[in-house]
């Protein structure tokens, strides 16, 4: 093949008039399919998710058949679908998950709004720093189960002190995460922004917020997580509907496949909420990042 083209006049071209690639002593061709290809696979991530949950139901299947641990103590997974269709066949089931989905959703919303709000404070003004975080961070040490009586004496049993504590969990992961990305944005982009004029909100809306989105997402989806958890103990406040109260009744009832149902609803549902954040998330990346 004849290289036309001389150093300075220009791309150096084959005979075809194709640009040719520059030359590299170590370039050993084309690049070679790597393993993480294979691993980044939506097909080998769905089956690959599936395995351990796949391995888990089978040797409780063979735990509980084999007799290696008595029924009242471990139920079969057929106990638990069968508790399941009871339930379901009562109606009971759809408004254990409909009034615990909908108390998380309110809280989370709530919670990660403020959230979003203090951790732009926070995180973009020192005097935010100083006069917030300190008491912040001393607040979110103290455990779930702590703010329960508080609650009730403030709110009583209804809807609001539920919402509240589930709020509050919410809250924090969000906050922390939002918070450190931004006090981490990197000067000189902020510097740029402002060489073309860019002050106050508008700075935030075009510099900041696009460095930090990924970290946004991230503490949404630890915040959702949170939600999650905080639930059960928000349900213990004289709950009567509700996954949370749902696990407290079978347990005073001696129904462990109740229980064990209640446990694998709320990761499935958990599983199912992370997965619409994580989409949204892809989808915001794509456009703004």
């Amino acid at each position: 093949m004849t290289v036309l083209g001389t150093p300075g006049t220009g791309p150096v071209t084959d005979t075809e008039g194709r640009p040719l690639r520059a030359l590299n002593p170590h370039d050993s061709g084309p690049a070679r399919p790597t393993s993480a290809s294979f691993w980044s696979r939506r097909g080998t991530r769905v089956v690959g998710g599936a395995l351990l949950p796949l391995l888990v139901l089978a040797v409780w299947q063979y735990v509980t058949t084999s007799g290696l641990v008595a029924p009242y103590q471990l139920p079969s997974p057929a106990s638990v679908w069968n508790a399941a269709v009871d339930l379901w066949q009562r109606g009971d089931l759809q408004t254990h998950v409909a009034i615990s989905v909908q108390r998380v959703f309110v809280g989370f919303a709530i919670g990660a709004a403020v959230a979003l709000v203090v951790a732009a404070f926070v995180g973009l003004s020192r005097a935010g720093d100083v006069l917030l975080a300190p008491t912040l961070a001393a607040v979110r040490a103290v455990p779930s189960l702590a703010w329960i009586p508080l609650l009730i004496l403030w709110l009583k049993i209804g809807e609001e002190s539920k919402i509240t504590l589930i709020a509050i969990g919410a809250f924090f992961p969000v906050y922390t995460t939002v918070a450190a990305a931004l006090r981490h944005v990197d000067p000189q982009l902020v510097e740029a922004g402002r060489a073309f004029g860019l002050r106050g909100v508008r700075l935030f809306q075009s510099v900041q917020l696009p460095a930090v989105l990924p970290a946004v997402m991230s503490g949404l989806r630890l915040g959702l997580a949170q939600a999650w958890l905080f639930l059960v103990a928000a349900e213990l406040i004289a709950s009567s509907m509700g996954l949370g109260f749902l696990l407290i009744d079978s347990q005073n009832n001696g129904r462990v496949d109740r229980i064990l149902l209640a446990i694998v609803l709320l990761a499935l549902i958990g599983k199912l909420t992370d997965s619409i954040v994580a989409i949204v998330e892809k989808q915001l990346l794509r456009r703004f990042a």
